[in-house]
């Protein structure tokens, strides 16, 4: 519990990032994967308590991760800009487009996790993957929640 509190304090902190609609695109990336990635490796370490032992093949893969992780944040976040950009004027042939990009963007983050978790569980163990593998999901899926929060439903009166 004492985790999730240190999880929330951090959100609290970053909530006013999400919400500046005329941030641009590198600023954005910047507060989220560079202030933000800072707190949650904190977060992860400190949940996570890993022994000595594997504490630095953990970490070496975690990099790794990181920088995968990243790229498809990017990708998901230039979606979200898109869809922006162009939500007054949206048409079929637009809005299929950006759904399809969005679903194939979903695949490559479950892709990851997959990929990642074999990886973890061989250098630490099946609990530590999943414990990894839950906190990330909890984490992303809170700054995607809190994204989307922020961006008009289609054919929403504003």
């Amino acid at each position: 519990m004492k985790h999730i509190k240190h999880l929330l304090l951090a959100f609290a902190l970053l909530a006013p990032f999400f919400t500046q609609a005329q941030v641009s695109e590198d600023d954005e990336l910047q507060l989220i994967q560079a202030e933000f990635g800072m707190d949650k490796k904190k977060l992860i370490d400190a949940y996570m308590d890993l022994p000595e032992s594997v504490s630095p093949s953990f970490w070496t893969i975690y990099q790794a991760y990181e920088e995968d992780r990243k790229a498809i944040a990017r990708e998901r976040i230039m979606l979200m800009e898109e869809y922006l950009e162009k939500y007054e004027a949206l048409d079929e042939e637009t809005a299929d487009d950006l759904a399809k990009r969005t679903l194939q963007n979903t695949l490559k983050r479950d892709k990851l996790h997959a990929s990642y978790y074999k990886k973890f569980k061989k250098a630490t163990s099946a609990i530590d993957a999943a414990k990894f593998l839950q906190l990330d999901d909890y984490i992303h899926s809170t700054i995607r929640s809190a994204m989307q929060e922020e961006l008009p439903f289609i054919g929403e009166i504003r």
